[in-house]
């Protein structure tokens, strides 16, 4: 009787949590939204906040905020200026720039910790601390500080030991004469914001790529929680723990603690992830993760955020939940009241350029680029977007230099597996070579465009085409379809056209023409895999759908003037076939 009791009693216990539970789906923040870092400040009404990686992309390193975990408002950008980060200007390689953060609030002020990765930088990074007391505000993000360090590496950490008198370390992903990284720590002279005393703490369990390592303090133990395995399908998230932040640290036997390798999940590469707890006491954990499927072949929206529930008891190790699409937690109360202005996550988006208005907080180019290449409602010109033309087109070609030449190019994060995407321009190239168009951008080695363009016919008359290509040179091995050019029918010279991407899979692009107004008028003018923009030279970005001109190399000056920017999630691929609703 006695065991039956207990029995009974352990039952309880496990049901009474998973009777208050609710549904969710993953991801949470979908599209391209890498290496996650989350953090819950109930000083500041209970919200949580996460920030994600950005690379090349600018505005970067994205500020969401929420109130229950699953609406999240893009609220700010800390990087929202080009002096904050100068040398992201010259980044050559399309895997450099801005890096994992780490996202922690103490005393009264939000900090956020990142590598800017350049080979305009002499050690290869720097490490930069961003400080606000209003997140909610691109302006209240400061300028950063540069963290002075005698070791080069990425994936900071930041974290303050109250029970050392509060001193702060530093802990990376770092390189001492080795070819991959190692975890190391120092501890930062906060006066001159430097760290120069290394301590190697850990290489994780299997020595493959130890990244992303975040430091915390419970029950009187330092746990060291990392990604290994690198950021593909052997990607994991083992933990150690240490009575002295120094080490050494103890290597948990139930490492990993999460990840989906080795099996036929759809959500892959699941790792690189962070621990918070919420108003309840609950914990939690965002990491990233692709939907690939084990073939880890066609995931064009690249890494996403994810989340999963805890359970981290008195002395313990935590336990984490393996990942799939649809899950269940102790959510909190769902409610989209949270402070800012900014859309939520999943929002689709109409842009109509009214006279006075900015560009939408979504809309991001590849590096910093010159304000004047874009125009809200010029003169003559009202609810549109005037794009002048780079020199440049989307590729760039041998002699193309960042920080010299710009790209002309404006796009918004694909969010959903299937959607639909337009702009209407008016465009009236005259020179040979000047181009406006739309793209599936992953990056300049990887994209699909649909452009309107002034060529030579057959005659060797100049006249306007259209024209779909693509570039697939950073992903060897691909079929790549042919390109395709059409004259443009005399009766569409001169008037609106509108220019769509849209998917009716989670495998393919589709791209069309039709005049405004007439949709009846669509003509499809290309079909590419989506396999072109996934992994390759943009194994950490995910595809941007947007808007360029250019003048392909020559001297054409002639704009774009863009109009009823769209774009409809339509649904969300959660599982292997299984849709739901975006």
């Amino acid at each position: 009787m006695q065991r039956l009791f207990y029995l009974a009693t352990v039952l309880l216990f496990h049901l009474i949590p998973a009777l208050g539970h609710t549904n969710y789906n993953n991801p949470i923040i979908p599209g391209w939204h890498s290496d996650p870092s989350c953090t819950f400040i109930p000083e500041w009404d209970d919200t949580f906040f996460c920030t994600t990686s950005t690379f090349l992309a600018f505005p970067g390193i994205p500020i969401y905020a929420s109130k229950d975990l699953i609406n999240w408002k893009l609220v700010s950008h800390a990087l929202s200026r080009p002096a904050q980060a100068p040398l992201l200007l010259n980044a050559t390689g399309q895997s450099e720039g801005i890096y994992a953060s780490t996202l922690r609030f103490h005393e009264g002020t939000l900090y956020l910790t990142t590598a800017l990765i350049s080979s305009a930088i002499g050690s290869g990074s720097e490490f930069l601390v961003f400080t606000t007391t209003n997140p909610y505000a691109d302006f209240a993000w400061s300028d950063p500080i540069t963290i002075t360090t005698t070791l080069s590496g990425y994936d900071p950490d930041l974290f303050w030991d109250d029970d050392n008198d509060g001193q702060l370390y530093l802990t990376i992903a770092g390189y001492n004469h080795s070819t991959t990284p190692l975890i190391f720590q120092s501890p930062v002279d906060v006066s001159s914001w430097s760290a120069t005393s290394w301590t190697y703490l850990w290489n994780g369990t299997e020595n493959v790529w130890p990244e992303g390592p975040h430091i915390y303090r419970k029950d009187g133990l330092y746990y060291l929680l990392i990604a290994e395995g690198g950021t593909g399908t052997s990607h994991a998230v083992s933990i150690a723990r240490s009575t002295s932040i120094a080490g050494p640290y103890e290597s948990y036997v139930g490492n990993p603690i999460l990840t989906n390798k080795n099996t036929t999940n759809y959500f892959q590469t699941v790792g690189h992830a962070d621990l918070f707890q919420d108003q309840a006491g609950n914990w939690w954990s965002v990491a990233l993760a692709t939907r690939s499927g084990p073939a880890w072949e066609t995931y064009p929206m690249g890494r996403e955020t994810i989340l999963t529930p805890g359970r981290w008891d008195h002395g313990a190790w935590p336990e984490l939940t393996p990942v799939r699409g649809s899950m269940s937690g102790p959510l909190p109360k769902q409610t989209r009241q949270i402070q800012g202005t900014g859309p939520f996550a999943t929002d689709g988006e109409k842009v109509d350029f009214a006279p006075g208005t900015s560009l939408p907080r979504t809309f991001q180019t590849w590096r910093p680029q010159q304000r004047s290449f874009f125009t809200v409602s010029p003169p003559g010109h009202p609810h549109t977007l005037r794009v002048a033309p780079s020199w440049a087109n989307l590729t760039g070609n041998a002699s193309f230099v960042p920080g010299r030449d710009g790209l002309a190019f404006l796009g918004r994060v694909q969010t959903s597996t299937l959607f639909e995407y337009s702009a209407t321009v008016r465009f009236e190239p005259a020179a040979e070579g000047e181009e406006a168009g739309v793209s599936v951008f992953l990056t300049q080695d990887q994209h699909i465009d649909l452009g309107i363009v002034r060529l030579r016919d057959a005659a060797g008359k100049l006249s306007t085409h259209f024209r779909f290509r693509v570039e697939a040179s950073g992903r060897s091995g691909l079929a790549v379809p042919e390109t395709v050019v059409e004259a443009m029918p005399a009766a569409w010279r001169g008037r609106s056209i509108v220019l769509r991407i849209t998917t009716s899979d989670d495998s393919s692009f589709v791209l069309s023409a039709a005049l405004a107004g007439v949709p009846r008028s669509e003509r499809v003018l290309g079909k590419a895999s989506a396999q072109i923009v996934s992994g390759g030279s943009g194994q950490f970005t995910g595809t941007l759908l947007g808007v360029y001109t250019t003048s392909n190399g020559r001297r054409g000056t002639t704009p774009s003037y863009w109009s009823d920017w769209r774009y409809v999630p339509v649904a969300q691929e959660i599982d292997n076939g299984v849709y739901v609703d975006a």
